[in-house]
């Protein structure tokens, strides 16, 4: 122990003699922000000269130990594009991102897979990426150039590239596909192209000289901008001289405020956003409405006719003209058919319902834009925090429902989304892999993944579904269920389960179709989607949307005395997935140019588990409305 306390203090007399060195003029030393760390350097130090005197007590060793573990948290860390902080001179990071072809947003790969050259300083921290920059395929690489805070660079020659055949070959294959590269100077993105052809399309230059202008507000980086000149033509044996050059230039913009031109409010706030959401709105109240006017008026003709049959004898009954969904109570409440499938969707639905609300909360409170991964690394977490809502809502209906295989019922709640997202990742990872392209996730991602699925949102739902099956397990209907099933009669052809789920997602696509315009712009295109104010409100308008209308849809699946509501409810709701992926064909077809197998795979595979999440999600809110209505109505109805 006392070894390691001397370390302790040999390390902080010798930051401390630094800082004497290099800041006579912060002597005597103050605690303020930026001279708090060489105070507690020096405090430290001291602490540590008299606890070597003192090393035979122990509770001096346990004392300088916390004290000197306390000290090391509490000093602020040498500034670095982690803290957004600079001194002058200090070493600013050029990080070197991905490049592809620009069409195709997703399809990257490596910035030194084509044969660019890197710059001649080596010395340069390792980047630790997070989950959400692994999974999202961002392969930061040191860029090699030498770029100072606040000192400007004249254009340099950094390296030269020695262009052969292959090399050339390369470049104008790049060229012909548009290819364009994204770097990293503080977390700030800059793009440039690899470079263009002639107009015959029959000579191909590079861009070889990089001219960064960089802002800087006091001791922060607030903006960069990136100028490509230098062409030089391809011709094979020959060599090419890349360089760059460094401007520095004072700026008015606020730390806060520097990922604001990466934003297009003319897009995202123009007026036909505006006036799609207050289309939606009007929409959702004039459907309130209806809805509310026609089944409180049929419900209370209802009721009334109800009332008087059972005022007469049963011989008048019997003669009576029964019919409506009073004749079947005794199967309403019957349990669904595969209970232990349907229970599992729509706890699976709950938690992306709460996942949903929870991130765009989040969203709506911190910029997640403004950090690489951050906004799935968010819902990756959110989502292993909810697993509990998963265990919950699912394992009480399969209790609800008889059900008596509970654990396997909770594996199939805890692993349903997981394996869905992780099949088709699965898949898309092996086209990445043969394409060798930055999408392809890393083993070591893909046992983090696993580990999370396995030691937290399995623990969880566990959680969930113990409290579940014991705070609301007990089938508490309003009504009695009987024994032999009730046969369901013939009905028109438009009352079928099957017409009233392909008719049920119609309306709800219609509230939101809008805004997946929008979302679908910002993921597959090259737009910053940050108007999350306006998600929320679409969340709720189809939320709302959703239960209106399986309510109705429900109410006269019963007037028809159909009582399979469970499944229909949920189906007639989830439709609206089928909607929002035949959008997605239209969107690709006539809004995109997208090209080949990666791509296309890619989109068509993440737009399958996105519209099926978004069903899930739909479906599990439309039955949860639905099943409160119907326990509603079969409450105020006297049953025999």
């Amino acid at each position: 122990m006392s070894a390691s306390i001397t370390r302790e203090c040999d390390a902080s007399e010798a930051i401390y003699a630094k800082c004497v060195r290099e800041n006579p003029e912060k002597l005597p030393l103050s605690y303020n922000q930026e001279e708090g760390g060489i105070a507690l350097t020096k405090l430290t130090s001291q602490i540590c000269k008299l606890s070597q005197k003192m090393m035979g007590s122990s509770r001096w060793k346990i004392a300088v130990i916390v004290f000197i573990s306390v000290a090391e948290i509490l000093m602020p860390i040498e500034a670095d594009e982690h803290e957004h902080t600079y001194t002058d001179k200090e070493e600013v990071v050029l990080w070197m991102n991905t490049v592809g072809p620009y069409h195709n947003r997703q399809e990257t790969y490596k910035y030194f897979s084509l044969p660019f050259c890197v710059g001649t300083k080596k010395t340069i921290s390792h980047y630790h990426e997070t989950l959400g920059e692994a999974l999202q395929g961002v392969e930061l690489e040191f860029s090699g150039l030498d770029i100072k805070f606040k000192d400007e660079v004249m254009q340099t020659t950094y390296c030269e590239i020695e262009l052969d055949k292959a090399k050339r070959d390369a470049f104008v294959y790049a060229i012909k596909n548009h290819y364009w590269y994204q770097m990293y100077i503080d977390d700030l993105p800059i793009w440039g192209i690899v470079g263009e052809a002639d107009e015959n399309g029959e000579d191909h230059y590079l861009w070889t000289y990089k001219k960064l202008e960089i802002g800087f507000n006091g001791n922060r980086i607030v903006d960069v901008n990136l100028t490509s000149e230098g062409k030089v033509k391809l011709v094979p044996n020959t060599r090419i001289a890349m360089s760059y050059s460094v401007k520095w230039k004072k700026s008015d913009v606020k730390f806060e405020d520097r990922f604001d031109k990466y934003l297009d409010p003319s897009f995202f706030q123009h007026r036909i956003h505006w006036f799609s959401i207050f289309n939606s709105f009007m929409m959702v109240i004039f459907l309130v409405g209806l809805v509310s006017m026609i089944l409180m008026r049929t419900l209370r003709k209802d009721y009334a006719r109800y009332s008087k049959e059972e005022e007469m004898d049963d011989m008048d009954r019997d003669l009576g003209d029964e019919y409506g969904w009073k004749q079947v109570h005794g199967d309403v409440f019957r349990p669904s058919s595969h209970p232990m499938i349907f229970s599992s969707l729509i706890g699976s639905g709950c938690q992306i319902f709460s996942v949903s609300f929870i991130v765009i909360v989040v969203a709506m409170i911190e910029d997640l834009y403004t950090e690489r991964g951050s906004m799935l690394s968010t819902a990756i977490f959110v989502y292993a925090a909810t697993s509990p809502v998963n265990g919950y809502f699912g394992g009480s209906l399969y209790a609800k429902q008889g059900g008596r295989r509970w654990i396997k019922q909770m594996f199939i709640g805890a692993f349903l989304i997981p394996a869905m997202v992780c099949g088709t990742a699965f898949f898309i990872n092996f086209i990445a892999m043969y394409y060798h392209a930055s999408r392809a996730i890393p083993f070591g991602t893909m046992v983090a993944v696993c580990c999370i699925c396995l030691f937290v949102i399995l623990p969880l739902n566990l959680v969930g579904t113990i409290l579940g099956r014991n705070l609301s397990g007990q089938p508490n209907f309003p009504c009695r269920v009987n024994a032999v099933p009730r046969p369901i009669p013939e009905k028109k052809w438009f009352m079928e389960p099957a017409v009233i789920v392909c008719l049920g997602g119609i309306l709800p696509f219609g509230s939101i179709f809008i805004e997946m315009y929008f979302i679908f712009t910002s993921f597959w295109a090259y737009k910053i989607y940050y108007v999350y104010g306006f998600m929320m409100l679409v969340l709720v308008i189809l939320c709302i949307v959703t239960v209106c209308v399986t309510i109705v849809c429900t109410y006269f699946l019963l007037n028809a005395e159909d009582y399979r509501w469970q499944w229909t409810s949920f189906l007639s709701a989830a439709s609206t997935a089928v909607y929002v992926y035949m959008y997605s064909f239209y969107y690709y077809f006539f809004k995109t140019k997208m090209y080949g197998l990666f791509q296309t795979s890619f989109y068509f595979g993440y737009m399958a588990v996105f519209s099926t999440s978004l069903g899930i999600m739909c479906g599990a809110v439309g039955y949860v409305g639905t099943s409160a209505f119907v326990r509603k109505i079969y409450t105020n109805v006297k049953i025999d």
